[in-house]
């Protein structure tokens, strides 16, 4: 009798627990966004992608312009090492590749440099995209949304699910709003 009312308790238990108020999963309204195709076809994305490219373009410029200069002097270094002796061509020898070991360390400044900065701009746009959807699923009435692409959740979806080239116009609608903002207040700071 006893096993009977503890497997009869079990069983109330058990059921109680499955009816809460969970929404059948066929209710549920999801979708997914190819974040790879987003972030390719996203204008901020791009345009910080092109700043940064700008800024490793220019850093280049600089340090080939020190890399001819070194490079002149070592070909002047080996054309004097017979004149001015060895004494002169130990010290000049030593000079030169410090200076070469100098610029290698300004390269990966600079390189370290750009991928910092860019890499704060790409995590500040994620965190900014973020918002964007989880604020964008609000308003559509979405239960989930999820992610595909270079760090995919989604293994399988429909194609009919798939929200991507909406966020995109929101996005860059968004980011051209963003740039057209301070255009405005300085206009009407003149007025």
């Amino acid at each position: 009798m006893k096993k009977i009312i503890a497997v009869l308790a079990l069983s109330v238990a058990f059921v109680s627990c499955n009816q809460n108020n969970t929404v059948p999963a066929k209710d549920f309204k999801t979708a997914y966004i190819d974040t790879s195709k987003l972030m390719e076809e996203s204008t901020e994305a791009k345009d910080i992608e092109a700043k940064y490219k700008d800024k490793a373009a220019q850093m280049d410029v600089k340090l080939q312009s020190e890399a001819s200069r070194l490079k002149s002097e070592q070909t002047s270094f080996q054309a004097n090492m017979q004149k001015n002796g060895e004494a002169w061509a130990k010290q000049k020898y030593m000079e030169l590749q410090q200076r070469e070991q100098q610029l290698q360390y300004a390269q990966q400044g600079m390189l370290q440099q750009l991928q910092g900065e860019s890499g704060k701009e790409m995590d500040s746009l994620v965190k900014k995209y973020k918002q964007i959807f989880k604020d964008y699923g609000k308003e559509k009435g979405y239960d989930y949304i999820y992610g595909t692409g270079d760090a995919a959740t989604v293994l399988y979806a429909k194609e009919s699910y798939d929200i991507t080239k909406e966020l995109i116009k929101l996005v860059n609608s968004k980011y051209v709003d963003e740039k057209d903002k301070p255009a405005a207040k300085k206009e009407e700071e003149k007025k």
